[in-house]
């Protein structure tokens, strides 16, 4: 899965004055490699799912982002991207997962797609209004800050849900799964990461509330869509209230809940399954799959402590009962972090970053995976569960070469796909960027 594009980025002009300059059209250009490695860990088995120890993989993208106004208060996106790579195991065996670049449909051949095509609407409701900087898919000028605006196309969900200052893009800021993303919200995806729906969000001054709308895979993990709503679809409904403490240091608290529905398997039912006939295999899941939901919801919170400094806290969960079938096998996770920027050492444009994430497994869930069932991620035979404990640090540094960031990473991942027996994985990573 592939988080969304958050956060402006240095574009070679003054953001200042473009945003009292209004555009009409938008062009940036990205690019991330990602070179991440896994040492050994003990490891005395393995499955089909499993992280392995001792290999490396890269990932690679390339995004344009084209964005035009048709008419006033209207933007058309439009982002074809190019993808190649591959994440550890075919990005399998960690819950949170360590690369937020990889996907799960990933290709060593690489891949030409177009990401977003999605076409947004702004009605203003009246009253004080605030500029709009340049960015990636956004237009500078102005705009109502009491308004409505409506999106209707191929998007990534968490565009538009789930926003955090600090951790959002794995291009720029942490790139493990389960803290870049409330881990628990199965948002509705492909397999690389994208979806068709169409959102509503009414913004005012101290508060924003939003609804989107999206079509699920038809089979879990899978790459196409299911066309028809009435048999996969997943809703997402969000409240943001933002706020100060004192005069400057801004804050934002959201809280999020969701419900998909679509044909899918019981963890439960699966169990039972396997216990009335052992003989016939593993525990399969897509035995059990009917016309099912799977409900959760989130919080998070982001607070600037100082012009340098800011703290983020996720907390997620689900209900754990049906199958994992978009995101990651997470029921419920608690992820927090810091990240701070380098001005005390004359480094204003480097940023270090620390987070910690915990997923964990419903009781159903966790008996599924220890009966030798595969899940969209996870699999290894067999299961002595463990919660999942994540660390992740890194240094982001400017480089002379204009528009380019290089990134140093590390990650200890403590029983990876919750399994006692395996691990820690220690796992590095490199990442260089560029973006105009």
């Amino acid at each position: 899965m592939l988080a969304a594009d958050s956060g402006d980025v240095e574009s070679g002009v003054d953001d200042t004055k473009l945003a009292t300059m209004p555009q009409t059209w938008s062009l940036h250009i990205q690019n991330t490699s990602i070179v991440q490695g896994v040492t050994n860990f003990p490891s005395p088995y393995v499955g089909d799912n499993s992280l392995t120890p001792h290999q490396t993989r890269e990932t690679i993208t390339v995004t344009v982002f084209f964005a035009v106004q048709p008419w006033k208060g209207a933007m058309l996106v439009i982002n074809p991207e190019f993808a190649q790579g591959q994440g550890l195991n075919l990005a399998h065996g960690v819950a949170g997962f360590p690369n937020g670049e990889a996907t799960k449909a990933g290709s060593m051949t690489g891949k030409l797609d177009l990401e977003r095509v999605y076409l947004s609407q702004v009605i203003g409701l009246g009253g004080e209004q605030e500029e709009v900087p340049a960015g990636r898919n956004q237009l500078a000028g102005k705009r109502d800050i009491s308004r409505l605006t409506f999106t209707l196309g191929k998007c990534a969900a968490n565009d538009f849900f789930d926003d955090n200052t600090f951790a959002h893009d794995p291009r720029t800021q942490f790139i493990n799964w389960s803290i870049w993303e409330s881990a628990a919200w199965d948002f509705p995806a492909d397999a690389k990461g994208y979806t068709i729906g169409a959102a509503v969000e009414l913004n005012q001054k101290t508060w924003a509330l939003r609804y989107g709308a999206y079509l699920l895979p038809r089979v879990a993990n899978g790459l196409a869509l299911e066309s028809n709503p009435a048999r996969a679809l997943a809703q997402v409904v969000e409240f943001e209230r933002r706020y100060s403490l004192g005069r400057e240091r801004v804050g934002k608290f959201r809280l999020l809940a969701f419900a998909n529905h679509a044909n899918m398997g019981s963890y439960r039912d699966a169990v039972n399954q396997f216990h009335a006939n052992p003989a016939a295999g593993p525990a399969d899941i897509t035995l059990s799959r009917a016309s099912r939901w799977k409900y959760g919801g989130a919080v998070t919170l982001e607070q600037e402590i100082t012009a340098d400094l800011g703290a983020f806290l996720r907390l997620s969960l689900n209900d754990g009962a049906t199958e994992s079938w978009a995101f990651t096998e997470v029921d419920r996770s608690a992820a927090f972090g810091v990240s701070l920027k380098g001005t005390r050492w004359s480094r204003s444009s480097d940023t270090v970053g620390l987070g910690f994430a915990l997923n964990g497994l419903s009781g159903a869930h966790r008996d599924y995976l220890a009966a030798g069932g595969l899940g969209i991620l996870l699999g290894d035979g067999r299961l002595r569960y463990r919660p999942e404990k994540i660390l992740e640090c890194y240094y982001d540094v400017k480089l002379p070469l204009k528009y380019t960031n290089l990134m140093f990473g590390y990650q200890l991942v403590g029983a990876p796909g919750y399994n006692a027996q395996r691990g820690p994985a220690n796992i590095f990573s490199a990442r260089f960027h560029f973006e105009y």
